[in-house]
């Protein structure tokens, strides 16, 4: 009887210890805080196709006790269920608290863009902020197939990315952001700015290839409106737009122009031969010229219905131009601020 005795202490010894070691492992692997930060939150962005030893090298400098998170992760089989996104972890939290979160909490990001004057510059900026890498991005963006499906081509592909602020995954793909650029730009394109657009006399990549330009002349919002009424009173008429913003354009696509920085348009300038030297060839040139703000393209739907049609550019008005409905007008404006160029050393 002893004996038996004997035989069940220890076996309720083992379970005790046991059971002791059980409490042990599930408080440290499940229950006690494991963060080493001291801010509020701290992120990691897990790349598509990422293994557990990416996830653990990035969550090694941020956790208290790498083991054990090892442990439950083995236990919940994230080490062979990773997921791609961007991640927060909450200062305390659990090793079993940081493991729903990486497993199911991938958190949005705002991507931004405004500004950019070719599809790789806006690759490249779209780059920095998602996981697609600029080149997977610009060839995205210039798939011909894609381009021609959607009724774009190369001179008005960058048209299609409105620029603002967008909600992504980080882990987003270049096919997925562009898919959602598209519907953006669908978006954007409503029935009745479709039919301005019509009104006007122009498709909408024709009134984003002006906008670029009204955007080029000015970032003041509260003018672009007066200057797309002179660029559409001189299409009304069949007067070339003689914009200085495409004589650059033109320009910095010959080699002769490489790296450099034109800051005065020139006569030489006027010279040159291409489809958007809009001083030869009448008409809108193929495409944009840059990425128009939204305030230019509604600058010339909504354009100021006016009889100017000159205007250059305020001497005393930093951003600002004078409008003139003749040419004799024009020419005093004008040689006015010639005159303010030569002040400042400005001669190229």
């Amino acid at each position: 009887m002893n004996y038996i005795k004997k035989i069940l202490l220890v076996i309720l010894i083992i379970g005790l210890i046991v059971a002791a070691f059980f409490a042990n492992f599930v408080y440290k692997a499940m229950l006690k805080p494991n963060t080493a930060f001291n801010n509020e939150s701290a992120y990691i962005f897990v790349p598509t196709d990422a293994t557990y030893q990416e996830v653990r090298e990035q969550l090694e400098p941020l956790l208290e006790d790498i083991d054990s998170f090892d442990d439950l992760a083995a236990q919940k089989k994230y080490t062979t269920n990773i997921k791609a996104g961007r991640f927060e972890i909450k200062k305390g939290m659990t090793n079993n608290d940081i493991i729903n979160s990486i497993r199911s909490k991938n958190l949005p990001i705002t991507v931004a863009f405004n500004n950019q004057e070719t599809l790789e510059k806006l690759a490249g900026r779209v780059a920095n902020q998602i996981e697609a890498d600029s080149t997977s991005l610009i060839n995205a963006m210039k798939d011909v197939s894609f381009l021609t499906e959607n009724g774009f081509k190369a001179e008005t592909a960058l048209g299609m990315y409105l620029p603002n602020s967008y909600e992504f995954f980080w882990n987003t793909s270049a096919e997925s952001f562009r898919k959602r650029m598209l519907k953006e730009y669908k978006r954007f394109w409503t029935d009745e700015k479709i039919k301005k657009a019509n009104n006007i006399g122009l498709s909408p990549d024709q009134v984003i290839a002006l906008a670029s330009i009204v955007y080029e002349e000015s970032k003041a919002a509260s003018e672009q409106p007066r200057i797309a009424g002179v660029y559409m009173n001189r299409l009304r008429i069949g007067m070339p737009l003689q914009a200085d913003p495409t004589l650059k354009f033109a320009a910095y696509k010959l080699p002769k122009y490489k790296n450099t920085v034109i800051k005065r348009v020139l006569n030489v300038h006027k010279e040159i031969e291409s489809p958007y030297n809009t001083y030869k060839r009448r008409g809108l040139p193929p495409g944009l010229i840059a990425m128009p703000d939204i305030s230019a393209i509604n600058a010339v739907l909504n354009h100021e219905k006016h009889k100017y049609l000159y205007f250059a550019a305020d001497a005393k008005r930093f951003g600002y131009h004078k409008f003139a409905k003749t040419l004799a007008q024009h020419t005093v404006n004008a040689r006015e601020y010639q005159r303010y160029l030569s002040s400042q050393g400005i001669n190229k």
